[in-house]
């Protein structure tokens, strides 16, 4: 196990280093913090551990596993304790054989550094036409992917400022990229010839994906995380074209350690919860002390429901990294929907203060003020984050809610759309646009969409009801079609009992008393369950007392019309009146009716 972790600490200090020196600083800050989670073999001495600066952070991450394995989840008896002897714990998944990739050596190809060292500094600075034109004559792949690289986001910056003269900085725009086509032009020539690398692979396939061509940048993103696997950027750019599961077991994959981590948050993105959840448990055997695993495992349980359980890690991640604003935006939403407002003002706070020019830390405030009931401070924030990122998918989608608050229809309708296009399989978006033109009366283009999320969850309770109550819209009133969605939604784990209580309503106005009242029983025995009372309970109750002495099964329905006694109102009168008849049925004499002495 002690060597295991020591060849990945060798190869994510080489694969930092080498990622900052290529200007990849969101893969290098990645490839760093997983660094330093990588579980120690032997807690240090007392005195070593004072002047550790990870000491802290692997104290905390042994906290958090002890909560995990303290409580009464399922992710919680799962997840076992990293023990020396377990082979799980040497690899991330427990019996399975890594492949070898050699890290490569950055001297061995280039020279030139000094104006390599000039052109990485004009990069930084943001000067990226300053920086290709340094290194225009040097030859060297590393030198050949940074001048790409640069002219790539150079293309990028011009693209952006173009969007904000044309339509504004939220407006729609076709401006593209105009490095794309020289781009593409030299890159495939140094893949053809067999003189590019790993990093000029994972640029290649940037440049394809944004011209369209999915298909091609997946195969070339593959040939760049098989040849260098470090690159945490390339992993994710892959997982964004992998749109299904059949894709995703397609690829032709190297068994590396890292292919675990590309699995387990592909599964996540989608919606593979358990899947997910497996892998990162397992990867915890090594990297204990990653914040990123723990984030993601929080929000595996965010996307489970299991509010508390996420709720638990994400506040020992803040306690551990209190500066920290990655996936804090996930732990916003998990407030708000708890309706913890004190939490959230407490975290919308302390995001502001620690870089309130963040995407997340807008998004974060924005829930707070949403939760607040303010709207429209809620949309100034959400804009704000759009407007540092306009590919930044929850703001779009929270952003359509907030216009549905504020009845602002063809902007909500605007904000889901333009989430649909960023990430076509993203719920909450189809779900928005659904529901908006429910309300709006127009049942058909609702039922369009709301078909559309069918294939991407269809185990979705919520969905069904959606779709169910636009059957049974006055439009149309295809109850048939109701009854099938309702049906779906009852066997998709409908928490709010919604779908039984619809079926049982649905089936009586058709006149199907038996499956009537079966839907009905079955409604009662959940909220007794439950112990719910109310409306639907009474209604439930009446109905089957009603059914019952209907049948002649008069004990049953005796049965039902005491526990009606209970309530006030009309329906105690009704159960009454419906006991004093069954009484007189039963002792065989005929009913007091006039037409009976009639001569």
């Amino acid at each position: 196990m002690a060597s295991a972790k020591e060849s990945y600490r060798a190869e994510l200090r080489a694969a930092a280093r080498q990622l900052g020196e290529r200007c990849l600083y969101s893969a290098a800050k990645w490839a760093a913090e997983l660094l330093v989670g990588i579980d120690m073999d032997a807690a240090p001495a007392p005195s070593a551990a004072m002047d550790s600066p990870s000491s802290s952070s692997a104290a905390s991450a042994g906290r958090l596993l002890h909560l995990h394995r303290s409580g009464g989840s399922s992710f919680r008896h799962r997840l076992r304790p990293g023990g020396g002897s377990s082979s799980e714990a040497g690899t991330p998944l427990g019996g399975v054989s890594y492949v070898s990739t050699p890290i490569p050596d950055d001297d061995a190809f280039d020279s030139g550094g000094d104006k390599y060292l000039l052109a990485k500094t004009y990069f930084d600075c943001r000067e990226y036409r300053r920086a290709a034109h340094v290194l225009q004559n040097q030859a060297g792949r590393k030198a050949v992917f940074l001048r790409c690289y640069a002219l790539y986001m150079a293309g990028e910056k011009r693209k952006e400022a173009e969007m904000i003269e044309l339509e504004g900085s939220l407006g729609k725009s076709n401006a593209v990229n105009q490095e794309l086509v020289a781009l593409e032009r030299e890159l495939s020539t140094h893949r053809r010839t067999g003189s590019i690398d790993s990093f000029g692979l994972y640029l290649y396939g940037l440049v394809l994906r944004d011209k369209g061509c999915e298909g091609l940048a997946r195969t070339i993103l593959v040939e760049s995380v098989n040849s260098y696997p470090w690159n945490w950027s390339a992993w994710s750019e892959l997982q964004s074209l992998c749109t299904s599961s059949d894709i995703l077991n397609n690829l032709n994959l190297k068994n590396h350690w890292m292919k675990d981590f590309f699995l387990a948050s592909t599964y996540l993105e989608l919606k593979m919860h358990e899947e997910a959840l497996k892998r990162y448990e397992r990867l915890m055997g090594v990297f204990r002390c990653s914040g990123y695993i723990q984030a993601q495992i929080a929000t595996v349980q965010y996307s489970m429901r299991d509010l508390d359980e996420a709720e638990m890690i994400f506040e020992e991640l803040l306690r551990t990294d209190p500066f920290r604003v990655d996936s804090m935006d996930i732990y916003s939403n998990l407030l708000y929907a708890k309706e913890s407002l004190t939490a959230l003002s407490f975290l919308a706070h302390r995001v502001f203060l620690t870089d309130k020019y963040r995407p997340e830390s807008c998004c974060i405030i924005a829930n707070y003020y949403s939760l607040k009931g303010q709207h429209e401070k809620s949309v100034l924030y959400f804009q704000r984050a759009l407007k540092l990122n306009r590919k930044y998918l929850s703001a779009w989608t929270l952003m359509g809610h907030e216009y549905v608050e504020l009845k602002n229809t063809p902007a909500a309708i605007d904000a889901y759309r333009r989430a649909v296009d960023i990430n076509p399989r993203d719920f909450r978006a189809w779900y928005g646009l659904g529901q908006i033109y429910e309300m709006m009366g127009m049942p058909f283009y609702a039922l369009y969409y709301f078909r559309k999320l069918s294939y991407l969850q269809p185990n979705d309770a919520r969905l069904w009801i959606a779709m169910a109550q636009c059957y049974e819209s006055d439009p149309l009133q295809m109850i048939e079609e109701a009854i099938k969605c309702y049906e779906r939604a009852a066997n998709s784990n409908d928490t709010e009992g919604i779908a039984l209580h619809q079926l049982a309503k649905l089936h009586a106005m058709l006149g199907q008393s038996e499956e009537a009242a079966f839907f009905y029983k079955k409604d009662l025995e959940r909220m007794e369950v439950e112990e719910r009372q109310g409306q639907n309970f009474v209604e439930a109750l009446l109905f089957l007392a009603k059914h019952y002495k209907s049948i002649g099964s008069f004990e049953e329905a005796e049965h039902y019309c005491t526990r009606l006694l209970d309530y006030t109102g009309p329906e105690k009168e009704t159960a009454k009146n419906m006991l004093q008849g069954i009484k007189r049925l039963q002792s065989g004499f005929p009913s007091m009716d006039i037409d009976h002495f009639a001569l």
